[in-house]
């Protein structure tokens, strides 16, 4: 069968799409005139007719394929399979940049025009087109009449040319599958150029190999990874090492990597890094390692276990209040009550702003859609990052992201039999979104998960009713429906019909049986587990509701003074064992930076000690104000210092209490009126509602 480069991706949309397509849509997105469209569909119905497919034409509606779902995943398969030598302009571009990246030497446009099966005016107008894109890489093109193209830029740039033109050309899905071992293999009759192209960036074995050494190592993160870090962390190891192997090596700033060294994730990358050399016999330097170690802090993925009182989060938090601030001010909704929102956004930002500050690149399979079907809403955001995050470029991607966390805030404020497993791997925006939409449009569904695709052999997959997945799942035991996160109408009906099979399976499942009285051994272990936790929150809750106090101190000369007189106090009491030593730890946080809390009378002190004997908080009052240094190196007049103590070995719930603490402080302007108070009766009574709420969370999930 042989179908044009047009044929293909006019059908390879029509079957994605699902619903009618205009055909001047059409003709945009393949940035070719309306008449040549219907020009190409005549080859396109007879293409369908071979599958007993129809193209059904609505006037004013648009056209869309119609017929059995089997005959559709039939020719997509084709489509998938097709050996075609006719290339898409981005098809061409991809295999000239695959080359180019590649080749150590130039490459004469002659063997270009050859490879692709054009004249050399079409590659080097195809040239002209790359040039613009990598520019973003800080890469350039050089080229002289004789000798060629060449590409000119740092490894580190090309580095990021190589992880971005696969993470947008190589399905996710198609990347899973591959590094998990279950992809399809393609005779060579059926082998695309295109994809081998890509795939010969970083050798398929390789690739397998570096996913074995991470999946090994990750279990000593103290967190963790999302799926699309852990992707790219994969290709970026298997790239570092396909160029090694080839005498290209990474520079990176040594001043910096003294400061990553002291990091628990350098640590970690060393070992990753050390098994690699073994494997492959090649030594590799230190910046490598350096630069795993910032892949490794860009990959966190805490939910709601992020750790202020030990990272700082707090100057993320505030940046995050003042963007739903802005967002909630033009569109004129309350969105600063939204304590999911919030906690969601101060998560994300973290390894967010990390990557943007080391230009490390992500990329958004669902930007477009994003674009597409919250225009008005990405707008107002993407205004509002370039006011709070002005120091900063922010790219689409991200903002992106963030879009989709205050669209999730959104579709929750318009307000169960069933049991639902979402499965995203998109990160915590996608598969929140996709749970606000289903718990709206479909109240039948009372629980839900949200699981990533590398926790599902961990996962009792028959302990669900449904199965909702925004990715295909190959070699998935039990039956599953794939939606976009942003689901589509058309998607909705399917998944209207598929609720109603399930819900008709359930019925006959649930025959008379014996009460079931016993859990297996496994299920103990859980339920153990999930009581341990609780007694860790309720534990620290306590200790801290208990231990709070306000203490005065009266006509303060220096920051010095008013901590020694706290932990003098704090001493007697039995929460620390040291006065001198915890006053020091404490004036030696603040030469890291800032504490006072911006446009606020409130300077945050924390510190994580072994001679801390049990977590506390703390507030002095001060009669009159002191000037210190905020956390975006302004100065304020403090009038309270708020002391946040915890052991060095307390546990991770433990932190985590001691983090909510510091997130509620600045939740929003209320809050913060109640903590400059100094009044310990609203404090502590304010600080009790909020555990009581957290706490409440923690048992339902």
């Amino acid at each position: 069968m042989y179908v044009s480069a047009r044929e293909r991706l006019i059908l390879e949309m029509l079957l994605e799409k699902k619903e009618e397509v205009t055909v001047k849509d059409l003709a945009k997105e393949m940035d070719v005139s309306v008449r040549t469209i219907h020009r190409d569909l005549k080859g396109v119905e007879d293409i369908l007719k071979d599958y007993h497919l129809s193209l059904v034409k609505k006037s004013g509606v648009g056209i869309q394929i119609i017929g059995e779902e089997e005959k559709m995943e039939e020719l997509k398969r084709a489509l998938f399979h097709l050996t075609s030598h006719e290339y898409t302009p981005d098809e061409r571009q991809t295999f000239i940049l695959c080359t180019l990246l590649e080749s150590p030497e130039p490459v004469k446009l002659i063997s270009l025009a050859n490879d692709l099966n054009v004249t050399i005016a079409t590659v080097s107008n195809d040239i002209t087109k790359l040039e613009d894109r990598l520019r973003a890489f800080d890469l350039s093109i050089l080229r002289k009449r004789g000798y060629g193209v060449e590409l000119i830029g740092t490894e580190t740039a090309k580095r990021r040319a190589m992880r971005s033109i696969i993470a947008d050309n190589l399905n996710e899905v198609e990347f899973l599958s591959l590094v998990r071992e279950n992809i399809q293999k393609k005779s060579t009759q059926q082998s695309d150029i295109i994809s081998e192209r890509l795939l010969g960036l970083v050798e398929k074995k390789k690739l397998l190999i570096v996913e074995k050494v991470i999946e090994e190592m990750k279990d000593e993160l103290p967190y963790q990874v999302a799926d699309s870090a852990h992707i790219g962390l994969v290709v970026h190891l298997a790239l570092a090492i396909e160029r090694i192997l080839q005498g290209q090596n990474i520079q990176i700033d040594q001043e910096y990597l003294e400061r990553l060294k002291a990091t628990q994730e350098y640590r970690l990358a060393e070992k990753i890094i050390r098994r690699l050399s073994e494997i492959f016999k090649v030594p590799i330097p230190a910046a490598e390692v350096g630069y795993v170690t910032m892949h490794l802090q860009g990959a966190k993925l805490r939910h709601d276990k992020e750790y202020p009182i030990e990272e700082s989060s707090i100057k993320v938090a505030i940046k995050a209040k003042s963007l739903i601030h802005f967002v909630e001010n033009q569109l004129q909704v309350d969105l600063s009550s939204n304590v999911s929102l919030f906690q969601g956004l101060v998560i994300h930002l973290k390894p967010a702003l990390y990557r943007i500050k080391q230009n490390m690149g992500i990329t958004n399979p669902l930007l477009p859609k994003i674009k597409e079907d919250y225009e008005d809403l990405f707008m107002i955001v993407q205004e509002g990052v370039e006011k709070v995050f002005s120091e900063l470029s922010v790219p689409d991607e991200e903002i992106g992201y963030l879009v989709m966390h205050f669209g999730s805030a959104l579709l929750g404020r318009k307000a169960k039999d069933l049991s639902a497993l979402i499965i995203c791997s998109s990160g915590i925006g996608t598969s929140k979104m996709l749970a606000t939409r289903l718990k709206q449009e479909l109240p039948e569904i009372k629980n839900f998960q949200i699981a990533s695709v590398f926790e599902l052999n961990q996962l009792p997959i028959d302990d669900f009713d449904l199965v909702i997945s925004t990715i295909e799942l190959p070699s998935f035991p039990s039956d599953y429906i794939v939606v976009s996160p942003i689901l589509t109408n058309e998607e909705m009906k399917k998944l209207r019909n598929y609720i109603r099979h399930q819900m008709m399976k359930k019925v006959h499942k649930e025959t008379p049986q014996l009460d079931r009285q016993f859990l297996d051994s496994q299920q103990v272990d859980k339920t153990i587990k999930r009581i341990e936790n609780i007694y860790e929150y309720t534990a620290a809750i306590s200790t801290i509701l208990r231990g709070f106090q306000v203490l005065a101190v009266n006509d303060p000369q220096t920051v010095e003074q008013v901590l020694k007189e706290a932990c003098q106090s704090l001493y007697k009491q039995g929460v620390i064992q040291d006065v001198g030593f915890i006053t020091q730890a404490l004036l030696e946080r603040e030469k890291r930076g800032g504490l006072g809390i911006p446009n606020t009378k409130l300077v945050l002190y924390h510190t994580r000690n072994e001679r801390v004997l049990h977590p506390s908080f703390t507030i002095v009052s001060l009669n009159k104000p002191l000037r210190v240094k905020a956390m975006d190196q302004s100065e304020i007049q403090a009038e309270s210092f708020l002391l946040l103590l915890s052991p060095e070995q307390l546990p991770s719930e433990g932190l985590e209490v001691l983090s909510f603490i510091s997130t509620v402080i600045i939740e929003n302007e209320q809050s913060i009126k109640i903590f400059e108070s100094n009044n310990v009766h609203s404090i502590s009574s304010y600080l009790a509602a909020k555990f009581e709420q957290f706490l409440d969370e923690k048992i339902k999930n």
